[in-house]
């Protein structure tokens, strides 16, 4: 199905979207608190990853339960379903090739859900600094 919407106001509802969330914000201050140092959103790695460190050879990427399609929240939208079952469909699928591009280049990857990071910060944040320093 095409999309309702002119290119114009599809153009302005996609520039609204914003490139780092809060929750990503929350994570990278808690880290910098507790002395790891990064560089968020690296442009030149693919995915665009949300925490890199390039000279450990990590990233992590925050995944939004909406957007990466969580199995416990993720939920599709009742209208212009065609469009955004492809759309989440696809964010998927390039969340896999991105997970295997990593691990095929021997670099250490971490997925977090928006989920956990809600549901128990303090405990998400240990395990993304156990994650780190395993390295």
């Amino acid at each position: 199905m095409a999309d309702n919407l002119s290119k114009e106001q599809r153009r302005k509802n996609m520039k609204a979207i914003r490139s780092q969330s809060q929750l990503e914000n929350l994570v990278s201050k808690e880290l910098w608190k507790r002395g790891i140092r990064f560089r968020k959103n690296v442009k030149n790695l693919l995915g665009k990853p949300d925490i890199a460190i390039k000279k450990y050879k990590i990233v992590i990427f925050i995944d939004s339960c909406f957007w990466h399609v969580c199995p416990i929240h993720g939920n599709k939208p009742k209208s212009n379903q065609d469009y955004w079952i492809n759309k989440l469909n696809r964010n998927k699928e390039r969340d896999q090739e991105v997970t295997e591009y990593y691990k095929k280049a021997g670099w250490r990857i971490l997925r977090v859900w928006e989920h956990e990071i809600k549901q128990d910060f303090e405990k998400t944040i240990d395990m993304i600094v156990e994650f780190i320093e395993r390295k």
